[in-house]
């Protein structure tokens, strides 16, 4: 629990774990591991985004995630990253309360059970259809051929956007998703605010018809409709329409790739889910735990504080590695291994937790779910042709190409 701050002296890690190294090598279980046991709170004075808090294990990042008045979501940002090149990026996501309960019950509706039903027919209906046309015994990009495909049409059905609009809704996404050294200059900004006025102005025609029909329970129709996001600045509407494009394709998509790695190092997972297709939902669970999509989430202090023996101060960026809470070896047995019956898979962090979590959390788990039928189904083993290229970021935790081959099992 935070207390008052008091004059303890700092825990100093030797690992920067926002080098995007570690991810686009794979080298970052090891510090992780060494920080769970040795400096579960830390302090890193320098790195590419300043210097920083590290709350590495389950437990703190829950108790971060569940006082918002003392760890501000609006302060600041909501990654290790002061916005783009220093700006700020004002979405729901990235307020505190009232303002962020105020907008999230605007968007919450559009993912209440009877828009899932109506969503769950068209992710099946499109999950197999684009599997049926991937070609058995050749080598292709599953992260181009599936996870974007399937990701991109969905956000294309929310939207109710035509499916040609996807290749943009992938660089947009692709964009406002990025964390990394680069995307601190100005020059980046001005590429950036380019592609997001770009699709300001998409999203703004969008909007206005919905505004000239009586309200519905899909996503834009519930903004332009409401008191909390009907009037929203350009620089709001920007931020919440980048913030439901990449919540809806990132974490979703990285966790479809993520699967070609899972039953190819646990083989004997996707029998398991052969012998119990019952499993399949807590298999979804488990891959978004297992991979962890969001590497992280940032907060700020809005005082001086004391939190697991350190003293941070007012104004310091705290940053949750939900890639490190969900391998916590003292809340997940044997946290390397995937395991499709795996009792907590959904206490993982991968979402968020409390007032954050994230609002199309189960929308995500029926597409991973709807995938993992089809494929088990199909009894395919996707076999990997060489090794995935893994993504920059110390943000988004994921790959960028995987070539695989589909084969039948034996």
């Amino acid at each position: 629990m935070a207390t008052i701050a008091t004059d303890a002296p700092r825990a100093a890690t030797p690992w920067d774990v926002s080098d995007v190294a570690l991810y686009t090598e794979n080298r970052w279980r090891q510090p992780f591991a060494w920080l769970r046991a040795n400096a579960p709170l830390s302090w890193r004075e320098d790195s590419p985004y300043g210097g920083y808090w590290s709350a590495v294990t389950h437990d703190l990042i829950q108790q971060i995630e569940l006082d918002p008045a003392t760890w501000s979501s609006e302060i600041g940002n909501i990654t290790i990253q002061e916005g783009v090149a220093g700006r700020e990026f004002p979405n729901f996501i990235a307020m505190d309360p009232p303002r962020h309960t105020e907008q999230r019950k605007v968007v919450s509706p559009a993912f209440n059970p009877t828009s899932m039903t109506r969503l769950e027919a068209l992710v099946r209906e499109r999950t197999k259809a684009l599997l049926d046309a991937l070609p058995p015994g050749e080598t292709f990009d599953w992260v181009d051929r599936v996870s974007i495909p399937l990701t991109m049409g969905m956000l294309c059905i929310l939207f109710d956007m035509p499916f040609e609009d996807a290749a943009d809704i992938r660089v947009w996404s692709d964009m406002a998703g990025t964390v990394s050294p680069e995307t601190t200059s100005e020059e980046y900004y001005e590429r950036f605010m380019a592609e997001m006025g770009r699709m300001l102005a998409r999203f703004d025609g969008l909007m206005e018809a919905r505004r000239a029909l009586p309200p519905t329970d899909d996503l834009l129709s519930r903004m332009v409709h409401s008191t909390a996001m009907g009037n929203l600045t350009p620089m709001e509407r920007i931020a919440n329409i980048a913030l439901l494009i990449v919540g809806g394709n990132d974490t979703t998509r990285n966790s479809m790739s993520a699967l070609v790695e899972a039953f190819d190092k646990f083989p004997d997972q996707l029998q398991a889910l052969h012998a119990d297709p019952a499993a399949i939902p807590n298999a979804a669970q488990e891959v978004i735990r297992w991979q962890s999509p969001v590497t992280h989430m940032r907060r700020t202090a809005t005082r001086d504080v004391v939190l697991a023996g350190q003293t941070i101060r007012e104004g310091e960026k705290i940053v949750m590695w939900y890639i490190s809470g969900n391998r916590d070896e003292t809340v997940f047995t044997d946290p390397d291994s995937y395991d499709v019956h795996r009792e907590n898979a959904r206490r993982h962090v991968g979402f968020g937790h409390g007032i954050h979590r994230c609002v199309g959390a189960r929308l995500a788990e029926v597409q991973l779910s709807t995938l993992i039928e089809e494929w088990v189904r199909r009894n395919w083993r996707v076999a990997p042709q060489g090794g995935p290229t893994r993504l920059g970021s110390p943000f988004l935790h994921g790959f960028t190409a995987m070539p695989v081959k589909i084969e039948k099992r034996g």
